[in-house]
């Protein structure tokens, strides 16, 4: 999923090179010394609290999807490159228009409780992610628009999906607006992931405690805050993991997770950017089980384009042209990330390479403030600025400009995402990782007018035409030539400011095999085992 963060998730940097297509994984390879299946219980660090849901319908973060992956499925699935593969379906169609698709569902797929899933069950949990009722918002809103009906169905004039048609207990049709090439990779987002309507009516609010889903683990345990236990789904419908069970330690007990790791207490963990110079260091043990992988990701400041000042975009290109990102990425992210020069992140298609490095330009800036609306730096109304980056934002304002920025945080991620939707932040620090390896989950989702991903409230008509086109665009040349125009025209406009990349950077143990970390994260634990 990939979707928003707020934290500053320290992984690696995207060693530019503008391939049309995402960097490969990177695998801890299987044993060959011994069979297969060794069992035994995988511990990770998971984070502070408990994921933000477990429900796949209102899945808006990282850290949730990552959970929800091991617990549910959908139709399809990214493999580790990235490509779509069938999952609960074993096949599907597409018409000769590129309309219809026609899913035809394994005869073995169940739910962990063993019931079969039906073309009944694929139906009521794509039209339960785009139930008004579940809260603003919905994230099927961003990923399943594309299905004729689903905007009624958001917008509470349908009761059921048009486009969606079961035509037997294994056939699915689906209906889709346009011919759009990324449609299939977008099913891949956990918004699509079925689940067990009996589950969801008789647990109600409590449902993803125990949400009987169809991935390949199921929840064991779960102390909130504390402990969150997945044991091996017995009924899973591919090869069963080779795991027992993974163990997420969470809350006190997940802090230091470097520490954690050197004491042998966990199996992996992302190297913070504090410790990771000692890690790479050929003279210490732990840079034999690092593993770096570049992130389909962007790291950013946005600006609202509604709030005064940055409702002139004289403003917003005059505070992109503020931060030294060149020296915040050396300095401050120990010079362990790529620096952005544009959006798109180096391996995603599209990348344009020839993008110019933005540097730092403090006289320009003067001159394009003296030239908005505004007239001057004291005529500039009050700034409060959240999330990552909005400290360093305030201290270069107060030194270069003599102006004063006020910081404000938020004590709960969510409550930062809900804040972000209801777009009242003026300028803000967030990031963004691919949800599938396609400009479009960039371009489009952050910048269309009316996404509800678009928190800086930017909507071009011209940038919006231009997205249209490359949507339906026949050949993939086309689209990427669009996509690099739409990407070159909103950097002119400057909602947003592009300072970094991510690269992964994981310690694994050496017994940990078959762990694929991808351009966009792990996805999957269930080709993990521990040997010992």
């Amino acid at each position: 999923m990939r979707r928003l963060l707020l934290v500053l998730l320290m992984g690696l940097v995207l060693v530019g090179c503008a391939s049309t297509r995402p960097v490969p994984p990177v695998f801890v390879p299987i044993s060959t010394a011994m069979p297969l299946g060794n069992g035994g219980t995988l511990i990770m660090a998971l984070g502070a609290r408990d994921p933000n849901t477990l429900d796949p319908a209102l899945t808006s973060d990282v850290g949730s999807a990552f959970i929800i992956r091991q617990l549910f499925s959908g139709l399809v699935r990214l493999d580790a490159t990235l490509d779509v593969h069938p999952d609960l379906a074993e096949a599907w169609k597409v018409s000769e228009d590129g309309l219809r698709y026609t899913f035809t569902l394994r005869a073995d797929a169940r739910f962990a409780d063993g019931r079969p899933i039906t073309s009944a069950d694929v139906i009521f949990s794509l039209e339960r992610a785009c139930d008004p009722q579940l809260g603003p918002s919905l994230p099927a809103a961003t990923y399943l628009t594309d299905i004729v009906g689903v905007r009624e169905k958001l917008d509470g004039q349908a009761q059921t999906i048009a486009g969606l048609r079961a035509i037997d207990d294994r056939t699915i049709e689906i209906t889709i607006d346009a011919p759009k090439s990324y449609f299939l990779a977008k099913l891949t987002h956990p918004s699509s992931f079925v689940v067990d309507e009996q589950a969801v009516v008789a647990g109600g609010a409590d449902w993803t405690e125990q949400p009987n889903g169809s991935g390949p683990f199921e929840i064991e345990e779960w102390r909130h805050d504390q402990l969150l236990v997945i044991k091996r789904n017995l009924n899973y419908y591919r090869d069963l993991p080779y795991l027992d069970r993974v163990r997420f330690l969470i809350g006190a007990a997940a802090s230091n997770a470097q520490m954690l790791y050197e004491q042998g207490e966990i199996d992996l963990t992302e190297v913070p950017s504090y410790a990771l110079a000692r890690v790479q260091d050929t003279s210490n043990p732990l840079s034999k089980e690092l593993v770096q992988v570049p992130q389909l990701s962007l790291y950013y400041i946005g600006m609202n384009v509604n709030l005064p000042p940055f409702d002139d975009p004289k403003v917003r290109q005059a505070f992109s042209l503020l931060l030294d990102r060149q020296k915040m990425v050396e300095v401050s992210l120990y010079d362990a990330v790529e620096q952005a020069h544009g959006i798109l992140p180096p391996g995603i298609p599209g990348y344009n390479p020839d993008l110019p490095l933005p540097s730092s330009d403090i006289d320009r800036v003067r001159a394009l403030i003296a030239e908005s609306r505004y007239g001057s730096i004291e005529n500039l109304p009050p700034i409060v600025a959240y999330g990552g980056w909005a400290g360093v934002l305030r201290d270069v304002v107060e030194q270069e400009l003599g102006l004063e920025i006020e910081v404000r945080g938020y004590e709960d991620f969510g409550d930062y995402l809900a804040a972000l939707d209801r777009q009242e932040f003026q300028i803000y620090g967030t990031g963004w990782v691919a949800d599938y390896p396609d400009p479009q989950n960039f371009l489009d989702v952050l910048f269309r007018g009316g996404s509800s991903q678009n928190h800086s409230g930017y909507d071009n008509p011209e940038v919006n035409a231009l997205l249209d086109q490359a949507a339906v665009a026949p050949d993939e040349a086309t689209r990427m030539l669009l996509y690099r125009q739409v990407e070159q025209i909103i950097l002119a406009d400057a909602p947003v400011i592009p300072i970094y990349h991510d690269v992964a950077y994981t310690l694994v143990k050496p017994y940990v095999r078959g762990l694929e970390i991808t351009p966009m994260g792990i996805l999957d634990l269930s080709s993990v085992e521990l040997v010992r």
